[in-house]
């Protein structure tokens, strides 16, 4: 079996050789001089890809999954209402938390080929006349169907309502890959991972949190410690942590952000934007639909493609690992067998993504699926080709810097 990269799953993503490198380091001591005097800079970073000025952000060894419990846990108490859209696995998962934690969750149910809904939530704050829904929770790339939700559309209906429920965003899948912008969004808590736009291995979650959230830590009485934020915030002040970070990673996330910050933000979200809609237009040559039903909703870090009727996704994903040892992203809750991702985020250029595009199609054939051998590859081939390298800057795979293709 062949362990290098790439994968095309959406996450975890394949690393740059540079990061590689700067976890692979001996063992540091957490407690020292030289670790404090880091922490402002990684701070800092951090706060350049949330586009956050005012506000807190932490650091906890976990996934995203850690991220969403740390949210709620430091901001809500039991039997408060929260507002929700379910529209993919990653939305009923934080939802199906938030109800063990014995809030009252509002589910707004939309359609798995579309993103939360923007009116639908406005109307029920605009109902909600004694203002008792505290939050407002939303999943910006629904990792599980290649939806994105426009999240100013939503802070739009949450001021329209003229609510002052707090607005929490999952952007695990989405956050230093695409456009966010969490001050000009009005968005008063976000989470990723460090297994995505940051490409690292998973075991960092990363929480942006506003001033009006942090006012809510005051009178929240949910139980938490290993994410308490009042905790993790005095320590992180005076350079440390509450327990053992995970160094090696912190180094790592450290060395992404400059990757990130030196390709440049906008740069980042225009190659995503290029991977993405390279990948979009090798399935319309295929003839097959994606889930996501509105192009301007699609995501640019994960397509998820429904199979033709009497084929079994879960079997293609299954033998493009067994026979070509590629892996591609199965298809999720309600859209097992019936869809695969192909995940285009993080460190990915455009010959990674024609290799996995040639892969998936081998793999199809194989099964007798009904499209054109070479024409997904073609078709994505067209659109690279045609599309200025100066829009779609590749970060370096072997360097600490970014190369401009020529």
């Amino acid at each position: 079996m062949n362990h290098a990269n790439p994968v095309f799953i959406p996450g975890p993503t394949n690393l740059p050789e540079s990061v590689r490198r700067s976890i692979d380091l001996p063992t540091i001591d957490h407690r020292s001089p030289a670790f404090a005097e880091a922490m402002p800079e990684l701070f800092a970073g951090l706060r350049s890809i949330f586009s956050l000025e005012n506000g807190h952000i932490f650091i906890f060894p976990s996934t995203g999954t850690g991220g969403w419990e740390a949210t709620i846990s430091n901001t809500l108490s039991k039997g408060d209402r929260v507002l929700a859209c379910r529209h993919g696995v990653f939305s009923d998962k934080w939802i199906r938390m938030c109800e063990a934690f014995g809030l009252i969750v509002d589910v707004i149910e939309c359609d798995w080929r579309g993103p939360a809904d923007p009116t639908r939530i406005e109307a029920l704050l605009n109902a909600d006349r004694d203002q008792s829904i505290k939050a407002v929770l939303a999943t910006h790339n629904e990792t599980a169907t290649g939806v994105r939700s426009d999240l100013k559309a939503i802070r739009d209906a949450i001021d329209r309502a003229g609510h002052q429920a707090m607005f929490f965003v999952d952007g695990v899948s989405s956050i230093a890959s695409m456009d966010f912008q969490m001050d000009a969004w009005g968005i008063d808590a976000a989470v990723t991972g460090s297994q995505k736009g940051f490409m690292l291995p998973a075991g960092l979650a990363i929480v942006a949190i506003s001033e009006k959230a942090i006012e809510a830590t005051q009178t929240a009485t949910l139980p938490r410690f290993f994410f308490d934020f009042k905790h993790m915030e005095q320590m992180t002040n005076q350079g440390g942590f509450p327990y053992t970070p995970p160094m090696q990673l912190l180094a790592g996330l450290q060395h992404a952000i400059e990757l990130l910050l030196t390709e440049g933000l906008e740069t980042v979200f225009r190659r995503h934007f290029k991977m993405g809609e390279g990948v979009r237009r090798a399935v319309a040559a295929w003839g097959l639909d994606l889930c996501c039903n509105d192009l301007r909703y699609a995501s640019d870090t994960v397509t998820t493609i429904l199979v033709p009727e009497g084929f079994n996704a879960a079997r293609l994903v299954e033998h493009a690992y067994s026979k070509y040892g590629v892996s591609f992203g199965a298809g999720l809750g309600k859209l097992a067998d019936q869809a695969f991702r192909i995940g285009h985020l993080g460190m990915l250029s455009e010959a990674q993504v024609l290799s996995g595009l040639a892969v998936i199609e081998m793999a199809m054939k194989d099964l007798n699926y009904p499209i054109v051998m070479g024409s997904g590859v073609a078709a994505a081939q067209e659109w690279y080709r045609s599309t200025p390298n100066a829009d779609a800057m590749q970060l370096s795979m072997s360097d600490a810097t970014c190369e401009d293709a020529a």
